[in-house]
């Protein structure tokens, strides 16, 4: 039987919904769950864990009013950062992880608040091995991370733990207990750097801000008044406290080697944070089952169609053309066909109710469903846009192939057609090499100057309403060689889109 054919026994529509919600990811964390907590009653704790993901999200709203405004929402609101800043002494970590907290509203954790906890028992015992001047155990440091982590503000908010673990014993530990971060900012700069700058270090003791004499001076005269110089800071501790750092960082990251990023730190803060927020926004990649759904929007002669052959056959997805499509329905002399030939012969737009039969029934069929498909020709406005979304059928890859309109005019205007051969050939790209075939060259009619400019008017009277519907939908320069424009869709399609965190 053909594949296109086949009886389809999962409802196409179920992929759409699993990715929208996260259903495949919800899955492993509840497998995760279980594997790290071990509960005696699986079942209960399935339907507990199940009934946490579905409470508020923190915004003081009732279960029922958040419930209210799912559908709107992407799967990734119930996700939180766990995030962890490392770096030498003096690369910055305080004033960044501040930063970040501030801008994602998250939890900030910090080896010294967790020892300076007086509610909890541990930190005291903590504070106790400092006082004696011994190192904190391990079991200890892992006691006072996951108390921490578990409370209720780290599981709705998300948490972002500084300056920890500081060796791999510890790393191991926080993992075997289930904490480990979705992405680590390691920041870093040279030794020399980071000894000046201990040297011009100061602290604010009210607010503990750090500060520097010649990079970060405070311009309130109050703050300035208040600063000291930090305790037991000295040239040759901080050398030796990197020779520690030095010593332990390597096996740290051997233990987080695929959320990693390393960031100089020896740059303008502004700098480090955007790139540090430019890493947190992006998505690590899962091991749920990804089903290309693309759409290729851009005008007449953006090179929609080379660009979809060109996905279609490294990634053996299904190639749509809404055109195409259609006529395929008037050839096979189908009843859409039968209704839809009477507008094509006249040259009128075919009815967006009858053009969606068409899509749905083809991108119902198993081939799209199993593979994925990338379309073009369609959708041209924003209710057509909204068609597509009604029928489960929207795409989750949308790009616009952006390119003047000299350019469309100077691709279209020129090409020509040998009726002989059929070969095509372009004054300027690809010219007849001889006098005789150049005589008999033949322009298609949609090809000539007036026909363009009409395409061109069309397509940029609905551009901007389907912009507005697709928030998401990347822009790329199609006014290039056409394997540089795959190279850009493609690293756009293999990973995934990145989200914004802190945002409603």
């Amino acid at each position: 039987m053909d594949e296109t054919k086949k009886p389809l026994r999962v409802p196409p529509q179920f992929g759409t919904y699993a990715e929208k919600h996260g259903i495949f990811d919800l899955y492993k964390r509840v497998i995760e769950n279980i594997v790290i907590d071990k509960p005696e009653e699986p079942i209960q704790y399935i339907i507990d864990y199940l009934k946490r993901e579905n409470d508020d999200d923190g915004t003081g709203q009732s279960p029922n009013k958040v419930a209210s405004t799912r559908k709107a929402r992407s799967p990734s609101w119930r996700e939180v950062p766990q995030i962890c800043i490392l770096g030498p002494p003096a690369a910055g970590k305080r004033t960044i992880s501040r930063e970040v907290c501030k801008r994602l509203r998250v939890v900030h954790i910090t080896p010294e608040a967790l020892i300076g906890d007086d509610v909890n028992p541990v930190a005291k015992q903590a504070r106790n091995f400092v006082k004696s001047g011994e190192s904190i155990p391990v079991e200890v440091w892992v006691s006072l991370v996951k108390n921490r982590i578990k409370s209720h503000d780290c599981i709705k908010k998300g948490w972002l733990l500084e300056g920890f673990p500081q060796t791999r014993d510890q790393a191991q530990a926080i993992q075997a207990e289930g904490i480990s971060p979705k992405h680590c900012v390691v920041l870093e700069a040279p030794d020399t750097v980071l000894i000046e700058r201990v040297a011009g270090k100061r602290v604010d003791p009210q607010t503990g801000d750090v500060y520097h004499t010649t990079f970060d001076w405070p311009s309130n005269a109050e703050i300035e008044s208040r600063l000291v110089v930090p305790e037991g800071i000295t040239e040759e501790s901080m050398v030796n406290s990197l020779v520690e750092y030095h010593r332990h960082t390597a096996d740290v990251l051997r233990c987080f080697p695929k959320v990693t990023k390393n960031i100089n730190a020896d740059q303008p803060k502004a700098d480090i944070l955007a790139l540090v927020l430019t890493f947190l926004n992006s998505t690590p990649r899962t091991a749920a089952p990804h089903t290309p759904r693309i759409v290729l929007l851009g005008p007449t002669g953006a090179g929609k169609s080379v660009q979809a052959s060109l996905i279609a056959n490294k990634y053996n997805i299904v190639n749509l053309s809404c055109g195409a499509l259609i006529k395929e329905a008037i050839a096979d002399e189908t009843k859409i066909g039968e209704a839809i030939k009477p507008y094509v012969e006249r040259g009128m737009m075919v009815p967006d109710n009858l053009v969606m039969k068409v899509l749905s029934d083809r991108l119902s069929r198993l081939d799209a469903v199993s593979r994925g498909w990338v379309m073009h020709g369609f959708p041209r406005t924003r209710e057509q846009a909204e068609s597509l979304k009604d029928a489960n059928l929207d795409p989750n890859r949308v790009f616009f192939l952006d390119i003047p309109n000299d350019s469309v005019m100077e691709r279209l205007v020129l090409r020509r057609t040998d009726p002989v051969t059929g070969e095509r050939y372009h004054f300027l790209y690809n010219p007849p090499r001889t006098n005789e075939v150049k005589t008999r060259l033949h322009q298609h009619p949609k090809d000539e100057e007036e026909a363009v400019k009409k395409r061109l008017i069309e397509y940029h009277a609905y551009t901007e309403e389907i912009a507005d519907f697709y928030e998401t939908a990347m822009r790329i320069n199609a006014d290039q060689d056409p394997h540089t424009v795959f190279e850009f869709i493609e690293s756009m399609i293999v990973n995934p889109l990145a989200k914004k965190h802190g945002e409603d």
